[in-house]
């Protein structure tokens, strides 16, 4: 046979070089995919842009970062580069509604927080998206939820602060993210359980958890109702005092804060935080499958569980069905919690 019949074509040698180059596990998991790009490149080819609906140094921002910075690896292309993107507004929604109207390319997905995609759903008719039309990737944590204090505020204790509340209604301000989220209605919550009516502190709104606790510790507010995740670097650095905190059993971090249970709010520890990651609705499936391997993966990599545990947060990974049944189960209790609370 002449030797020229034995050489493949040079177009067909470029095409094949970018998956020679790959590395076998690469190779692997994108054919067990299917995700590819140009030249047979894995998926993500690109950056993709992981937006967070609230603003730098709160809840949602600090979870988008620490699965930025662990995620990647165990995606089709290991090599695969995850950009935050703030994009602030409306409680929430203004970031989560731009993801849900994304291209369906896998490129633009959402760290979805309780506040927009499930309070504000359930609560404001108003909201421009539905809570179930999004494609639902996982369930990444929850954040227990905590009442605090600057240090030096005069109140030591939860009942304390509630008898300063009762004798000076509207005198004392708290740190809110916007009227349907968790910071102002876990403070609702407290008002109610504690025989307070709704208006019994003033809210000050914020574009995020972050700048919520900054607002406390600078005397812009007087107490907060926040995520642990937000406010455990100013409760270990001894800036803030927790007062409470939404749990059946007292926290390791917290060790001295009695739960909602001993400070007689037990009603308080229906409210709780948690992360998730959406994508835009009718995600193909190897980008959903994808990303279901690459969270599952998270589960034992000792660099994500531990960042997320450093910031306050429980890990609690749920694949694809379990986060959409446990998001509706989430709509449900806020949708009740709103209508006994009169807030909707």
């Amino acid at each position: 046979m002449p030797a020229a019949q034995t050489r493949l074509p040079r177009r067909a040698l470029l095409a094949a070089a970018p998956a020679l180059a790959m590395p076998l596990g690469a190779r692997s998991l994108a054919a067990q995919t299917g995700v590819t790009g140009p030249g047979g490149a894995p998926y993500p080819h690109k950056p993709v842009a992981i937006v967070a609906p609230f603003s730098a140094g709160g809840a949602a921002d600090i979870a988008a970062r620490i699965l930025a910075a662990h995620a990647g690896r165990h995606l089709p292309n290991p090599a695969a580069t995850l950009v935050v993107e703030n994009r602030t507004g409306a409680s929430g929604a203004v970031g989560t509604q731009y993801v849900q109207r994304a291209r369906p390319d896998g490129q633009t997905l959402l760290l979805a927080r309780i506040a927009s995609a499930a309070i504000l759903p359930a609560t404001d008719p108003r909201t421009p998206y539905g809570w179930d039309e999004f494609t639902m990737l996982g369930l990444l944590d929850e954040n227990p939820y905590v009442i605090a204090v600057r240090a030096d505020a005069p109140w030591r204790t939860l009942r304390e602060l509630v008898t300063a509340l009762r004798e000076r209604p509207g005198a004392l301000n708290f740190a809110t993210t916007g009227p349907a989220t968790i910071l102002d209605l876990g403070v609702r919550q407290l008002f109610a359980a504690t025989g307070l009516p709704l208006d019994a502190g003033l809210a000050v709104p914020f574009r995020g958890g972050g700048e919520a606790v900054a607002a406390v510790l600078g005397g812009q507010a007087q107490f907060i109702g926040n995520n642990l995740s937000d406010t455990i670097g100013a409760l270990a650095g001894g800036q803030l005092r927790a007062l409470v905190v939404g749990t059946a059993e007292r926290l390791p971090e917290l060790p001295q804060v009695p739960t909602a249970t001993e400070a007689e709010v037990p009603d308080l520890a229906q409210v709780t935080g948690w992360n998730a990651l959406f994508g835009p609705p009718a995600l193909p499936e190897a980008v959903v499958d994808a990303w279901t391997r690459a969270l599952a993966a998270l589960g034992s990599d000792q660099g994500w569980l531990a960042a997320t545990q450093r910031v306050g947060s429980i890990p609690r990974l749920l694949g694809p069905v379990e986060t959409r049944a446990f998001v509706a189960e989430q709509v449900a209790l806020y949708r009740d919690l709103a209508r006994r609370l009169g807030l909707n």
